[in-house]
C-alpha cells in the first residue's frame, strides 16, 4: 500500500485525470496547507509528499528541512510545486526534494513524475529542477520546449512538438547561475500527451556535451542537491 499527501489545489487539478491515483493499494491524503501535510506525515508515513512552495504558515522550504532532519520522517519522496519565475526557481534550489515542477501544471508530467517516485528508493538528490525552458532544432526545424525533468544524463521534455523515439535533437538552455548550455540528445521515449493541452512529453538522453556543459550541469545539480 503506497500512501500520498498532496496539496488540496493539486488534489483538486487531478480530480479529472485517469491514472494510478484510482487504484486500490494507494491511499491519498489532501492537505490545504504544508504544517497540515507535516502533521499527516508524522501519523501516516507517506511515502509521497506533493507540496507548494508558499502555504499559509509554513514554506516549501521549511517542510523539507523539517522533514530532511528528522530520521522518522526523511524516508519520503518530495515533490514540490512553485511558480514559474526566477526568484521561485532559486529558492527551489535550496529544498532537499526529489523534484520540482512549475506552474501551470502539466498533470501528465506530474503524474508521470509521481509514478516514477512511487516506484524508486526514496532519495535526497535532486534530479528535478523547475521547468528550464529551451530552445531546440529537430531535422532543421526549431522548436522550444520546458525541460520539467533534468538529470546529468537527459530530461524530460514538454513540448507542443511533434518528435519521434529515435529523432536526434540540439537544444540550448540557461541554468540559473551556471550560463548557457548547448547539448546534443536523442529522444528515447514518448510519453503520454496530457488530456487538457496541446503538448507532449519526450524522454532525453544528453549525447554530445562539451566539457563545459557537462561542468556547469553537474556544478547545477550539486547547488540543488549538496549531498550529490
Amino acid at each position: 500500500m503506497k500512501k500520498i499527501i498532496l496539496a488540496k489545489d493539486i488534489q483538486r487539478n487531478l480530480e479529472e485525470e485517469r491514472s494510478f491515483l484510482g487504484r486500490t493499494d494507494i491511499i491519498t491524503f489532501t492537505s490545504s496547507s504544508n504544517e497540515q501535510i507535516l502533521k499527516l506525515h508524522r501519523s501516516e508515513k507517506a511515502d509521497l509528499i506533493v507540496a507548494e512552495l508558499d502555504s499559509p504558515g509554513m514554506s516549501g522550504e521549511i517542510l523539507c528541512s523539517l522533514i530532511r532532519n528528522d530520521k522518522e520522517l526523511s524516508n519520503v519522496s518530495i515533490i514540490i510545486i512553485c511558480s514559474d519565475s526566477a526568484s521561485h526557481h532559486e529558492r527551489c534550489l535550496t529544498c532537499v526534494a526529489n523534484a520540482f515542477i512549475s506552474k501551470p501544471v502539466n498533470n501528465a508530467a506530474l503524474l508521470q513524475e509521481m509514478h516514477q517516485l512511487l516506484h524508486i528508493a526514496p532519495r535526497r538528490s535532486c534530479r528535478v529542477p523547475v521547468g528550464i525552458k529551451l530552445d531546440g532544432t529537430s531535422r532543421k526545424m526549431p522548436f522550444t520546449a520546458h525541460a520539467e525533468n533534468f538529470s546529468a544524463s537527459g530530461m524530460l521534455l514538454l513540448t507542443s512538438a511533434k518528435l519521434s523515439e529515435g529523432d536526434t535533437i540540439s537544444c540550448t538552455f540557461s541554468l540559473p547561475g551556471f550560463g548557457q548550455v548547448t547539448a546534443g540528445a536523442d529522444i528515447v521515449r514518448m510519453l503520454e500527451k496530457g488530456t487538457k493541452k496541446e503538448t507532449n512529453l519526450y524522454g532525453v538522453k544528453f549525447i554530445e556535451l562539451s566539457d563545459e556543459a557537462a561542468s556547469a550541469i553537474e556544478a547545477f545539480l550539486k547547488k540543488a542537491s549538496p549531498s550529490i
